[in-house]
């Protein structure tokens, strides 16, 4: 992983160095002796070379100078002004010579890259864990959503059957609700008829001689459930007798749950609350 971010700017780093000194020879050349114009470009290129070296230096230690990085920008951008300026200068080719005349800084922007790689570049196995505690948290998610899906489904289904029972019901309450009150009508009317009044008159006993014994039609409403009966028999004696001889028919004595559970399974009825207070009575 580490070449596919020093390879480029390596090779970054040649190509402006050798064109950065074959335009000093070019331009400087017609100017001053060529000797002078190659120390210039391996100056500039010697400059930049240094303080690039020093820069990995310095990062291999885990430093970083602001002074030297300075430095090498410099370097970086008199390379490139010489290459603008030459572009500008030239008779043809001047569009070219622009066109190439950003590599020094993007060879120097290569290297940034790379050392921004370095300072978080992590070992095979922590990039292990990461995977795996990701590929964890994706598993995790798409459960969650499976068991939300299955839950919105399974309530849907429930609605919807519950629905339509409902309708069911109350398409049945209202055909039934409409037969009585057809019924009801009919009764009614019945009762009201004159003819009917003589038929009840003729077969029931008269109240009062010549008068119509009063017929009203049954009640059609709620009705108030009967209070439950005691189904014991057995008086207090009795009952308290019967506890305390199934409480110490075993040693040691039996607990209100075993003697309760033993009681009625004797097949004696008894309330709860009568056999609790036969209960504290005897024990």
């Amino acid at each position: 992983m580490r070449t596919k971010t020093v390879l480029p700017a390596v090779a970054m780093t040649a190509v402006s160095m050798v064109l950065t000194l074959a335009v000093v020879l070019l331009w400087l050349g017609t100017a001053v002796p060529w000797p002078v114009a190659l120390v210039v470009g391996l100056g500039i290129d010697g400059g930049w070379l240094a303080t690039l070296a020093y820069e990995r230096r310095l990062a291999a230690q885990g430093d970083h100078s602001h002074t030297v990085t300075a430095v090498g920008w410099g370097f970086g951008l008199i390379a490139t002004g010489v290459l603008v300026a030459h572009a500008l200068t030239a008779e043809t080719s001047t569009g070219a010579w622009l066109a190439v005349a950003w590599l020094p800084v993007a060879a120097k922007a290569l290297w940034l890259v790379h050392g921004l790689w370095e300072q978080t570049a992590l070992t095979a196995g922590a990039l292990d864990a990461i995977q795996g505690i990701r590929q964890e948290a994706r598993d995790e998610a798409a459960v969650a959503r499976a068991r939300l899906r299955s839950q919105a489904a399974t309530e849907e289904t429930r609605l919807s059957a519950v629905t339509t029972s409902g309708a069911r019901v109350a398409r049945v309450q209202a055909s039934t609700a409409k037969t009585l009150s057809k019924a009801w009508a009919t009764l009614e009317s019945t009762r009201a008829g004159t003819d009917t009044g003589r038929a009840l008159t003729s077969v029931t006993a008269p109240v009062t001689p010549g008068v119509t014994p009063p017929w009203d039609l049954p009640v059609w409403g709620p009705t108030e459930p009967l209070p439950a009966l005691e189904a014991s028999g057995l008086t207090d004696a009795a009952l308290d007798a019967l506890v305390d001889e199934i409480r110490t028919s075993q040693t040691p004595a039996l607990s209100y749950r075993e003697m309760a559970a033993r009681f009625r399974s004797a097949g004696h009825a008894a309330s709860e609350v009568r056999l609790r207070s036969a209960w504290k009575r005897v024990a």
